[in-house]
């Protein structure tokens, strides 16, 4: 099947909720599907809200169930399972199952209920998680706690070697969107495998659920990563340096993605940390790495129509909006671009990451970066070494195999190659041990 590109500007999505019947929006993704099983084509486009036709036209969609049932046979059964609240939006999860094989779908809908988006999505696996070669689960133990204001306390792992005294701790902050304290992501599960790669070299870690995961009513209102990542990753800093056996001198922030972008900014504010990893940490505006994410979709799609074109000239006048540094008399606050609140942008947009880890003299810091991460490019990697390669405090290192998940791939692939287990690289979780370490 030639897939066209379906508007893919929610990878940047919270979890914001706002009141949905979410009854109606199950009834009426099984009925835009029950049309389409029917072809019933005008009905079914019916459900699409006005912005959305003017990307798909009638013919299109028809178009699209089309090459569907070429791939994968007559539509045996199309059922919506999940449904979360996403800025504005609410998406559907529709399980489907073809002759041939299963498919899902993943169905945006506004306030109205009408249909803003649709797209194809990977089929979940349930896959047991494998433990790395390099983790000995014998050499340290694990204790859950909380952290946190009382009331809305955030469930956290610590990681602790065994017979090592004065040990590190590394503090683990997440990347963009709601996590758990894994930062799970399709089969894999980054900072469980470096956490345990690290305490069995003797260093000890804090991982926690992040909060837009289990408190999304906290975001139903105006915020900023302040209330999203940096309070939290201020409580964990504080938990870490009053753990039995650490260093509390030798504490450590790893940030994935937008959790290193923010390395520098929670240093700033945390001076006595002893450094900051920051791995896959764009260098640039949040903006232009979801542009950068959609031509790469546009590229693998090969699909060079005039159609297509114009809907990704359309979609990156979207992403575009998100590129405000100040509010006024036509944003508010609470306006939402991109599924985020104006504030959240213009705050992000007035951060500079690269200046701010250029002002920074006493942490350590070491960035890392694959080459086979197609959500954050070596771009942004050159960018961080131009700023810090002659720093004495910096070190970088580019590993060519490394997808976003930090584990070595052959291709950049997309999102689906996150549904195959695949651990984070030894060679880098050796890397960051011997940094921390001062070897």
């Amino acid at each position: 099947m030639k897939k066209g590109i379906l508007l893919i500007v929610a990878l940047l999505f919270t979890t914001s909720a706002f009141s949905q019947n979410v009854i109606q929006l199950f009834n009426g993704a099984n009925d835009f599907f029950k049309l389409l099983q029917e072809e019933k084509f005008t009905q079914a486009y019916a459900f699409f809200d006005d912005t959305l036709k003017t990307r798909i036209a009638e013919d299109g969609l028809k178009k699209l169930w089309g090459d569907i049932g070429e791939r994968y046979g007559k539509a045996e059964s199309l059922d919506a399972i999940q449904s979360k609240a996403q800025g504005e939006f609410f998406a559907v999860t529709v399980e489907g199952h073809f002759e041939k094989g299963d498919q899902n779908f993943i169905l945006g809908f506004n306030k109205a209920q009408k249909i803003v988006g649709i797209f194809l999505a990977p089929v979940k696996r349930t896959t047991e998680y494998i433990k790395p070669a390099y983790v000995d689960t014998s050499s340290y133990t694990e204790k859950s706690v909380y952290i946190g204001p009382q009331k809305t306390q955030l469930a956290a792992i610590i990681t602790t070697p065994k017979n090592v005294k004065n040990f590190p701790m590394v503090v683990f902050v997440h990347g963009s969107g709601p996590s758990d304290m894994d930062e799970t992501v399709g089969a894999n599960k980054p900072f469980k495998d470096i956490a345990g790669g690290l305490a069995t070299k003797g260093i000890g870690s804090i991982r926690y659920v992040k909060r837009t995961l289990v408190y999304p009513n906290e975001f139903a209102v105006p915020y900023t990563v302040k209330e999203e990542v940096l309070d939290d990753a201020a409580a964990a800093i504080a938990t870490a340096r009053t753990t039995a056996g650490v260093d509390p001198k030798n504490i450590f922030v790893f940030g994935h993605s937008l959790g290193g972008m923010l390395a520098p900014r929670i240093a700033a504010a945390a001076p006595d940390l002893a450094g900051i990893i920051m791995a896959a940490a764009p260098a640039r505006k949040l903006t232009d790495m979801i542009i950068d994410q959609n031509k790469y979709m546009f590229d693998i799609v090969n699909d060079t129509s005039a159609a297509s074109k114009q809907q990704l000239e359309r979609t990156v006048t979207e992403i575009n909006k998100s590129r405000i540094s100040q509010l006024g008399t036509t944003i508010k606050p609470d306006s939402v671009i991109l599924g985020l609140p104006a504030k959240y942008w213009a705050d992000l947009n007035a951060y500079n990451q690269v200046s701010v880890a250029k002002t920074l003299a006493k942490p350590r810091i070491f960035v890392v970066q694959g080459g086979n991460d197609f959500q954050v490019s070596k771009t942004d990697f050159d960018l961080w070494n131009g700023a810090l390669g002659q720093k004495k405090n910096a070190k970088l290192k580019f590993y060519p195999d490394l997808n976003h998940l930090l584990s070595p791939q052959m291709t950049k692939g997309t999102l689906s190659q996150y549904q195959l287990p695949v651990s984070v690289s030894d060679v880098l979780v050796e890397d960051i041990a011997n940094w921390i370490k001062g070897k």
